[in-house]
């Protein structure tokens, strides 16, 4: 069955029960046409060259070349092994896409063995650990872990209540590591040390977590490829938002706008993605739109309500969507104005959109991130917009499971920019009195030479003031 991008909408607009047919009707070959929208998309000088097809995620190679230029840095500070303990840094070096929540899960990098790493993790993820990168693998069975219990080997104990961090430092010390230097991302505590002076006699723990941080920062061609792939989808995801609120005017809701275009991005990339329902592929995959706001919810940075409210004539619609691929990809915002637009309303959007400008401009290596804040802030100001500010201009854009990252677009915040370094592009503005407020944000690549953004989505008028 061929159904159109405007059958989609209408099929959507029928409710969550006609959901799975749009999406399954779609994934039959329809869509494939181009809509309004996307002839509105713009071309950006500057922007990278997106991943093709096929580079759905970064290799295994990239993930082994990381260890290897996170070890010699480590080498620096003494160490012996390099021991990682948090799931970003995990998942950042090593490429195994899990989370440990409150199954406490190690990595250890020997530095006299390259490519080689021992995982001290739970039997749970066994089988997606050993398919990946796994050089050697320590499990327990499961938190809390009992001693000697093993129902996966036949051994159904009820035994002592192990300590994981005790067992961890057993494992270190059966492989030789008293007396030696871990580099580690671990908050060690006074309790930690102790317990580390008595099972791991005479080993020194030293913190690296701020250079597996300068290493997140400071993106490679690779991530930045991938991410530009990413964002190549934000456009079109963007483009379908604004022909669904033009299609389906004032009988939708947010709800269902949201909805529909994580329906749609999700269909995007799996016609794309190299997928066939195994670990580690159509990893770090995601389109959330939870964020789909309309009316009196846009006035509020943080809001805690649920969002269905009906799109209305001379109320804003705020489309928030996160968008990622392979752990790569970032946040893509546009506001929408729907006519009458008030004088008020106009003015903020104006003042927004200049400092989407200001950051655009002011943002190039060499640049303190204050002085970029303060240019931003300066001009709301100026422009009578004090009431209405409510956080910071930006932060920096981390990827997998790190949305949010330094350093900071903020007056605080003093680190100089870098070329490589990713920012969100959010210089929001809230009238609570009012009822509205305007929020967009993108990608923003620092290069050698300045910044680009990393969407074609306009931050123009003629993208955002709508008549239904």
């Amino acid at each position: 069955m061929h159904l159109s991008r405007r059958h989609f909408i209408r099929n959507m607009g029928l409710g969550l029960a006609s959901a799975g047919l749009a999406a399954e009707n779609l994934a039959c070959g329809a869509g494939r046409e181009e809509g309004d929208s996307e002839k509105l998309l713009i071309d950006r000088p500057g922007q990278p060259e997106p991943a093709p097809k096929g580079f759905d995620r970064l290799p295994l190679s990239w993930y082994q070349d990381a260890v290897r230029r996170l070890k010699r840095r480590a080498a620096g500070r003494g160490a012996d092994a390099v021991l990682l303990s948090s799931d970003t840094n995990m998942v950042y070096f090593t490429g195994c896409f899990r989370g440990s929540g409150e199954r406490s899960t190690w990595a250890l990098f020997p530095m006299d063995e390259e490519d080689a790493v021992t995982w001290f993790a739970p039997g749970i993820d066994r089988e997606l650990i050993r398919s990946w990168w796994c050089t050697e693998f320590e499990y327990y069975f499961g938190y809390p872990h009992a001693e000697g219990g093993f129902p996966d080997r036949g051994q159904v104990v009820r035994g002592k209540r192990i300590d994981l961090f005790d067992w961890l430092l057993d494992g270190l010390e059966q492989r030789g590591y008293r007396g030696k230097t871990i580099a580690t991302d671990m908050r060690m505590s006074p309790d930690h040390i102790r317990r580390a002076e008595s099972i791991l006699p005479g080993a020194r723990f030293v913190d690296i977590s701020d250079i597996a941080l300068g290493m997140r920062m400071i993106k490679t061609p690779e991530e930045i490829a991938l991410t530009q792939r990413a964002y190549r989808y934000f456009d079109r995801v963007h483009a379908f938002a604004r022909d669904y609120i033009l299609e389906r005017g004032t009988e939708a809701t947010d709800f269902e706008i949201g909805q529909a275009l994580q329906a749609y991005g999700i269909w995007l990339l799996m016609e794309d993605i190299d997928y066939d329902g195994r670990p580690h592929k159509g990893v770090g995959m995601e389109v959330t739109s939870h964020y789909v706001r309309a009316g009196v919810s846009t006035a509020y940075p943080h809001p805690n309500q649920f969002f269905y409210n009906r799109v209305e004539k001379g109320r804003p619609v705020y489309v928030n969507t996160d968008l990622k691929l392979g752990g790569y990809g970032g946040e893509c915002y546009r506001n929408f104005q729907i006519a009458p637009v008030t004088a008020a309303q106009e003015k903020m959007w104006e003042v927004v959109a200049d400092c989407v400008r200001i950051q655009v401009e002011e943002t190039r290596p060499g640049v303190a991130c204050s002085e970029v804040a303060e240019k931003i802030h300066r001009h709301q100001v100026k422009n009578g917009m004090q009431d209405f500010i409510y956080h910071r201009p930006a932060h920096g854009s981390g990827q997998n499971s790190e949305g949010h990252q330094p350093p900071f677009i903020s007056l605080g915040d003093h680190t100089v920019i870098e070329a490589g370094m990713t920012f969100s592009v959010e210089p929001g503005l809230y009238d609570e009195a009012g009822g509205f407020g305007i929020n967009p944000s993108d990608n923003l690549l620092v290069t050698e030479k300045g910044s680009v953004l990393m969407s074609r989505v306009p931050f123009s008028k003629e993208w955002s003031f709508l008549e239904l």
